[in-house]
């Protein structure tokens, strides 16, 4: 295990973020993070590596960008979990989870409007900011659309 106090090697030059998340992605893949493990916070992290929690929030950016980690509510960020392990945990998970496969079964197509923010309130008796996280997962996934006062849509393949 790793001190806190030192990392292994002192991380200079330029892109200094892409060093911690190559040294984080080397920890992820080695097991010593299993999937589904939380990861240590960023001030823990920014004091091992002697840097601002700014270039540590950057660095697992790029690693959620990648499709190593996760970012949950209330749990910080896990390693994300091998595909058969992983389940919905959050309401928001759910509607993006029965969302997502109405538009992989065709139900919803290019261009078409999805349920409003209050049918899928009622639907899944969730409140508005869980909807529209919901919203917001898919939009991050290049599934939907929003377009200012009309509502969100299924991306066209444009």
């Amino acid at each position: 295990m790793r001190t806190p106090d030192r990392p292994a090697k002192p991380l200079t030059g330029w892109r200094v973020y892409a060093q911690i998340a190559e040294r984080l992605r080397h920890r992820i893949t080695s097991g010593e993070y299993a999937p589904g493990s939380t990861l240590p916070s960023e001030a823990v992290l920014s004091a091992e590596f002697y840097v601002a929690r700014n270039t540590v929030r950057r660095a697992l950016t790029a690693l959620e960008e990648g499709g190593l980690i996760l970012t949950v509510p209330s749990k910080g960020r896990i390693v994300r979990p091998a595909a058969q392990e992983a389940e919905v945990s959050y309401r928001y998970q759910e509607i993006a989870k029965s969302l997502r496969g109405r538009i992989e079964r065709g139900e919803l197509g290019p261009g078409d409007a999805l349920p409003s923010e209050a049918e899928l309130r009622w639907l899944f008796s969730a409140a508005r900011s869980t909807v529209r996280q919901a919203f917001a997962e898919l939009e991050s996934e290049g599934l939907i659309v929003s377009r200012h006062g009309k509502g969100r849509f299924v991306r066209s393949s444009q």
